[in-house]
């Protein structure tokens, strides 16, 4: 099982969207077979059994092996992963373009870089996957706490000299056997947390200027 998988077919994306189906996928995180999920679910075994050979056409459950029990042979299935992302690719037709007036201060600009990072890693995977070989990423995620906007504005402007010099060192053009990577940097706003109370913090809104 893989911790995170990539679904990149609108067809597969559809079966994992059913609202049943999407509950007997998170079920099968550990391996389960049709009666014991009929059980968990309130549904009877047949209409389990049909929702469980749908998933499984698509992929995104597997056999893990088959028990017998008296007469009857016993399915036990687990999902193909712990979670799924659903890749712009299953929705190419409409799937955002970064290329398309970009700009650095516009949070849906970051959401079409967003999606196209979701896309081509997502297609990463599943090359590295078939060739059996790993692929080599990077990634940090942290927060900053910026006392004023102003503040927010200097380390934007701070970063962005520090990627580019950084860039310029090392990007090398004609580096016989190289191979391009994508850098993608993005900052935004933490969501606000509600408190204990139910009420949500104001944090953005006493933000400094």
């Amino acid at each position: 099982m893989f911790e995170v998988g990539v679904i990149e077919d609108a067809a597969v994306a559809e079966v994992s969207l059913d609202p049943v189906r999407a509950r007997l996928l998170a079920a099968l995180a550990e391996p389960g077979s049709a009666t014991s999920l009929a059980a968990r679910a309130g549904l009877t075994r047949q209409k389990v059994n049909h929702h469980l050979r749908t998933l499984e056409s698509h992929g995104l459950i597997e056999l893990v092996e088959e028990r017998r029990k008296g007469n009857c042979t016993e399915r036990v299935l687990q999902a193909t992963a712990a979670s799924y992302v659903i890749s712009p690719a299953a929705f190419a037709a409409v799937a955002p373009d970064p290329e398309h007036s970009p700009d650095q201060q516009s949070a849906r600009w970051l959401l079409a870089l967003a999606s196209r990072l979701v896309r081509e890693v997502g297609e990463l995977i599943t090359g590295a996957r078939a060739a059996r070989r790993p692929l080599a990423t990077f990634a940090v995620d942290t927060e900053i706490r910026f006392a004023s906007a102003g503040d927010r504005a200097a380390f934007a402007a701070e970063l962005t000299e520090t990627l580019a010099a950084l860039v310029g060192r090392y990007h090398d053009g004609s580096a016989t056997g190289g191979r391009r990577h994508r850098l993608v940097v993005g900052l935004h706003p933490s969501l606000l947390l509600p408190r204990a109370d139910g009420t949500h913090s104001t944090e953005q809104d006493t933000e400094k200027e």
